[in-house]
């Protein structure tokens, strides 16, 4: 029986580099065994997320998604909530590519991160779940709450086709004098933390806005998040923070954060000053919010060779 793949790509992630290797990516698959098509995401919001749902209750084999960050996230909100979901492929196109980084996918060839779903090996991967009284959207390598977490969508997209990862740390320093702690309840496996937060993150990967120690013992399907809560807002003792973080995860014991490991996590702010919520860089909505590890709920291709991904 034939295995059926689809593409879906983002036309202008990449510095629009991607389109020109569609063919040699459909080469790699097309050989591989896989009859190939492609769909480029549309200004329609969520195109890609209703194109994954679509194919998959057509009973395609495998999704690829082929684009950064927001690609991934919204091909993984089609296909999280069906029973029957296909495999996934990441090809990486965008700024940052914090996922396909803690899946050892090649991230400066698209050919190359193509190969990954014939020479990679399957691996099931724990997918977030974050939920209200209005939606629910899934994410899979960060959620995070707080103003200072608004970088990734809030720069402009032709400023990060041109500046790349410099222009998220513009955007830092620009936001972090105004960027003030919020109260807040939170609740999570074995304890709560009541008080005032500057942000929070609930972790899945080891790789955070291009950062690789901020969660140095994350793993990608253990079931459970780690979370970290920033209780200070002084400029300096961020700065600290990041610093220690740089220089071997030594942040996590800091008494400045809360660092966990949990299935649960809620939150409910308790001012009237509003929590957006990051869903893997993308705006998930505002706090209160709760959220569940999915354990291993997504098979993925990944490059096992270059990385240490399971909690064997």
């Amino acid at each position: 029986m034939v295995k059926r793949a689809r593409i879906i790509y983002n036309p202008s992630s990449g510095r629009e580099t991607l389109k020109p290797k569609l063919v040699d990516i459909l080469n790699v698959l097309e050989n591989g065994g896989y009859e190939t098509s492609t769909f480029a995401t549309t200004p329609k919001p969520h195109s890609a997320r209703d194109e994954a749902a679509r194919v998959s209750k057509d009973g395609f084999d495998l999704i690829v998604a082929a684009g950064g960050d927001g690609t991934i996230n919204d091909v993984i909100n089609g296909i999280a909530p069906l029973e029957q979901r296909p495999k996934l492929g990441i090809i990486p196109a965008g700024t940052t590519n914090d996922f396909a980084r803690a899946l050892g996918i090649p991230r400066d060839n698209f050919v190359e991160a193509a190969k990954v779903m014939i020479d990679g090996e399957l691996m099931p991967m724990d997918v977030g779940k974050a939920y209200n009284e209005h939606e629910t959207r899934y994410f899979i390598n960060i959620a995070a709450g707080g103003r200072l977490t608004e970088l990734t969508y809030g720069v402009p997209s032709d400023l990060k086709t041109i500046f790349g990862y410099m222009a998220y740390m513009l955007k830092a320093v620009e936001m972090l004098p105004s960027s003030h702690p919020v109260q807040i309840e939170a609740q999570y496996d074995g304890g709560e933390y009541k008080g005032k937060a500057l942000m929070f993150f609930l972790a899945m990967t080891n790789s955070v806005g291009g950062l690789e120690q901020l969660v140095p013992d994350a793993s990608l399907n253990d079931g459970n998040f780690t979370m970290i809560i920033v209780k200070t807002g002084n400029v300096f003792e961020v700065l600290q923070l990041i610093t220690k973080a740089l220089n071997g995860g030594r942040h996590i014991d800091d008494n400045r954060i809360v660092y966990k490991k949990t299935k649960n996590f809620s939150i409910v702010p308790k001012t009237g000053r509003k929590m957006p919520i990051n869903l893997d860089g993308e705006f998930g909505g505002d706090a209160p919010m709760k959220f569940t590890n999915l354990k291993q709920h997504i098979q993925i291709f990944a490059n096992l060779k270059n990385k240490k991904l399971t909690d064997q």
